[in-house]
């Protein structure tokens, strides 16, 4: 018999039972479904994280009180809220001795505020931001009118800002805002720039902030219980790692860390995000492979199950193409096909399943939509490696019935 024929027969057996193959198959879904979806989704996030590379300029890193997440259960803010606060005086201490580096800036933020232009207010979500000129482009912040923040305005206390792109479209619609007056949570500011927009970033917009002078923002808001982040960024790709350590070394001094005690401020770059989402991926995917297994397993346990139902319910069928001819192989690869077709089946649902529900779900994060052909391939080998190692027994068991006997069956 010629394979196609052999193929043909198969799939007509799986026709004949519809609703047993239907639910023979669900079990393959689940678990295709849980593999490709959750690696879908990080799949998203990690290319946007990568596409847009942080919110750091690049080769920048950010020394800060706080670290990115926090790990150790419900009493590790204690311990990090207890750090003493980074100064503007740390500043200008690093940034006297860390020669290596080609930017250092410092910046500080509060949240929550908003800024008035006439008649017209923003909502209460302004993110109020004082600045050192190096933050700037650690921060990649262009200026796109105007000018932008100077060490003039940080020895003058100047009451001076910079809008990002949000601010402007909210507040000044149909005239140039550089030159006029804002009060940024009450306080007169006078614009002198306007950044790029940033875009954003898992839904999030990167473009809803005012910046002004560190000196001034202190002024306003006080120099206590509010630390600071230092921003550095280093002369090249090569030189970043160092230039990480060295700041490291200068920040303990500084900060009279003991020796061999841990660090009392972190280290926050694009590469510890990247890291953090890894960390993440590896875990989602091995609870998603947990899973799979358990009903991968649950599936190739029905699907052997249900061959040798199919087995017995055919011995007449089976003693009557080997009494006209048909070999034991043509048997055997024929109940294969059937045990590999069904859960090539659950696995093409699966996948696409998968991938629909993973980019619904990453596109509520407005992250850029991905297929992870690694995992749908992966998905693929292990249907077929499922039908054929829970096929095989009932494929054997079929292949290996006496003609004579067969044909007795009732």
């Amino acid at each position: 018999m010629r394979s196609l024929e052999i193929i043909k027969i198969a799939l007509n057996a799986l026709r004949s039972n519809k609703l047993r193959s239907a639910l023979t198959i669900l079990g393959i879904i689940v678990g295709i479904f849980s593999i490709i979806s959750i690696s879908t989704i990080i799949s998203m996030l990690q290319g946007s994280i990568e596409e847009g590379t942080s919110q750091l300029g690049q080769n920048t890193f950010q020394i800060q009180k706080w670290p990115v997440m926090m790990e150790g259960g419900p009493g590790a803010r204690d311990k990090y809220r207890n750090r003493k606060d980074i100064t503007l005086d740390d500043y200008y201490r690093l940034k006297e001795r860390l020669n290596v580096a080609k930017y250092v800036g410092a910046e500080q933020w509060t949240f929550g505020k908003t800024v008035k232009y006439s008649n017209i207010e923003t909502n209460p979500n302004i993110q109020m931001c004082g600045i050192t000129p190096d933050a700037q482009p650690n921060n990649k912040w262009i200026i796109e009118d105007g000018r932008a923040i100077n060490n003039s305005d940080i020895e003058h206390y100047s009451r001076v800002c910079v809008l990002g792109k949000d601010v402007v479209n909210k507040l000044f619609k149909f005239i140039n805002p550089v030159g006029q007056k804002v009060r940024a949570d009450g306080k007169l500011l006078e614009i002198i720039g306007v950044y790029e927009s940033q875009g954003e970033l898992f839904g999030q917009s990167r473009d809803n902030f005012v910046v002004m002078p560190i000196t001034t923002y202190q002024n306003f808001y006080g120099k206590t219980n509010n630390s600071i982040n230092i921003t550095v960024m280093s002369e090249s790709k090569e030189a970043y790692d160092a230039t990480i350590e060295s700041a490291i070394g200068h920040m303990r001094t500084i900060r009279k860390v003991p020796v061999g005690q841990e660090n009392d401020f972190e280290i926050f770059s694009n590469e510890t995000i990247l890291t953090t989402i890894n960390g993440i991926k590896q875990g989602a995917e091995i609870g998603a492979m947990v899973i799979a297994a358990i009903a991968l397993l649950a599936a190739g346990i029905g699907i052997m199950n249900i061959m040798l139902v199919s087995v017995t319910e055919r011995t007449r069928e089976i003693g009557v193409r080997k009494a006209i001819g048909a070999q034991r192989n043509n048997i055997l690869f024929q109940f294969l096909i059937e045990a590999i077709v069904l859960c090539l089946l659950g696995g093409i649902i699966g996948i696409l399943l998968g991938v629909g529900v993973g980019n619904l779900a990453g596109s509520m994060l407005n992250a850029t939509p991905k297929i992870p052909m690694g995992s749908v391939l992966t998905g693929i080998i292990v249907c077929i490696a499922v039908g054929v190692t829970f096929g095989t027994y009932p494929a054997y068991k079929a292949a290996n019935l006496d003609p004579i006997e067969a044909l007795r069956y009732e």
